[in-house]
């Protein structure tokens, strides 16, 4: 038994990835999810297809693997953060699709609790500001519409959790009921001081505690993969969140390192070593992760818009066929100053406005799909200084010129999306040789779990560089259209 199963469940996909015991990769599937949109600034997914989604593409995998169910050792899971499940612990039934992370409906019960003078509270608290974004005022949500006297809940007949929580239980054959530190550091339901579910916060939104998942490290027992789906009964070893994953993934070990993730949306982690960081710059301090008992915080920004803008481009005003046609169309812009705010479902760090909304600043008369593409890249360099920008002003000695961002995910096989990305924020960006950082993190917990891989310090040696991208424009021609930008987020709605 010498391999390890990643499944990596994402926004817009699910993938499953076969590890080697070298940490290379043997063999991969996935499969798209769909999307849902029922009302404006809701986002909804299908339980049952993301389910769905891990069994096909487990198995896919470990057939182009050539492999059998016993020669895997492990099993680690990595999935979107935030999105929240509520289900019937007696049938599995979800009693609605999946609140997306993304989703935006709880914003007036989010301006309530900022009324009632809950956000300094909660921040101290579990470091979170509060914000629909977050899975507490979601399961709120669905507590108040499908169980609102908490009769069920009480009883036992409810279980709540995030994506990693339930694939757990349903791969377990309702076994396990857990998750790990990382996710349950997202909800805004734990107290990241005390390490448990905060008491005070579930009474605030009553949310029963018995409809919670038991909380373990990124490196645990989560219970065993029935027997029933491969042929054998395989143990999940490891799971975290996916950036938390991520980070790992590019062996971001030491204080003052940061990885930057370019999928869906955008996050940057900065390690923060055992010190809890209380940002004064609206980013979000969260865990990084916990390994041997060691816990390891974080400085958070989140940006909600950054694939998903290219996305746009394809999907709503077919500007692009296909999504790696962005960067040619580019290539091609005339310099025109136009600015392109990706607020679709407001805006995350370090404006953290749910009102704001997408706009394109500057039109002229001649613009065209190219210089529309170039605005769209862009924003995503816009809104990485913006994240820098905050945790240079959190963090006492941080220094720009010292700053050197991993970056992993898509958007990171454009060259020209990492020509923009370096001149726009003014530091080095480095490309690791292994750009499945998401799985490739957890895969490592889980085999180093079980023994098959090497402890942290190795693991943290082992990472390799594959392409540096430097600033090119001077720090006069950055900061004058950073100062346009700033201008352009300023009329979108958000008040910062």
């Amino acid at each position: 038994m010498s391999y390890v199963l990643a499944i990596d469940q994402g926004t817009t996909s699910t993938r499953a990835i076969i590890f080697d015991k070298d940490l290379e990769i043997v063999a991969s599937s996935q499969k798209e999810i769909e999307q849902f949109y029922p009302f404006s600034g809701w986002v909804e997914h299908d339980l049952q297809e993301i389910y769905s989604t891990v069994m096909d593409t487990l198995r896919d995998a470990v057939k182009k693997a050539k492999i059998n169910s016993q020669d895997i050792l492990s099993i680690g899971i990595t999935n979107q953060r935030e999105t929240t499940a509520l289900w019937n612990a007696e049938t599995a039934q979800p009693f609605s699709r999946a609140i997306v992370w993304q989703d935006r409906r709880t914003s007036e019960f989010c301006n309530e609790l900022k009324k009632n003078g809950k956000e300094e509270i909660y921040q101290e608290k579990t470091g979170l500001l509060i914000d629909p974004y977050f899975s507490a005022t979601k399961v709120k949500w669905l507590l108040d519409k499908h169980d609102p006297e908490r009769t069920m809940a009480n009883s036992g007949k409810l279980l709540f959790g995030t994506i990693d929580c339930y694939l757990i239980w349903r791969l377990t054959n309702k076994k396990s009921h857990s998750t790990d530190i990382t996710n349950a550091s997202r909800t805004m339901l734990f107290n990241i001081k005390s390490l448990e579910w905060d008491e005070d916060i579930l009474g605030d939104l009553n949310v029963p505690k018995k409809i919670l998942p038991s909380v373990k490290e990124c490196a645990d027992d989560f219970g065993e993969m029935d027997s029933e789906i491969l042929g054998s009964p395989i143990p999940i070893r490891g799971v975290a969140g996916d950036q938390q994953a991520a980070t790992i993934g590019q062996a971001c070990f030491q204080k003052g390192m940061i990885k930057s993730t370019y999928g869906t949306g955008c996050f940057a982690l900065l390690n923060t070593g055992d010190q809890f960081v209380l940002s004064k710059n609206k980013l979000l301090s969260t865990i990084a992760y916990k390994i041997d008992g060691k816990i390891c915080y974080a400085l958070e920004g989140s940006i909600f818009i950054a694939g998903a803008v290219v996305q746009w481009l394809r999907d709503s005003i077919n500007i692009i066929d296909k999504a790696d046609q962005v960067g040619h169309l580019a290539s091609k812009a005339k310099d025109q100053d136009i600015y392109f705010v990706p607020a679709f479902t407001g805006l995350g760090a370090p404006y953290w406005d749910p009102n704001a909304r997408g706009a394109i600043f500057g039109l002229l008369r001649d613009t065209g799909r190219e210089e529309i593409a170039l605005a769209a890249l862009e924003s995503i360099g816009f809104q990485t200084r913006d994240l820098l920008e905050a945790m240079i002003k959190d963090v006492e000695g941080m220094k720009r010129d010292h700053v050197k961002l991993r970056v992993d995910g898509g958007m990171t096989q454009s060259s020209l999306s990492m020509k923009i990305l370096a001149n726009l924020t003014g530091v080095e960006i480095n490309i690791p040789t292994i750009q499945e950082s998401t799985a490739k993190g957890v895969a490592w917990l889980a085999g180093m779990r079980a023994g098959l891989y090497n402890q942290l310090e190795v693991f943290e040696k082992e990472w390799a560089l594959k392409e540096t991208f430097s600033p090119l424009i001077s720090a006069n021609e950055r900061d004058k259209k950073y100062k346009g930008w700033k201008e352009a987020v300023g009329k979108t709605g958000t008040s910062n």
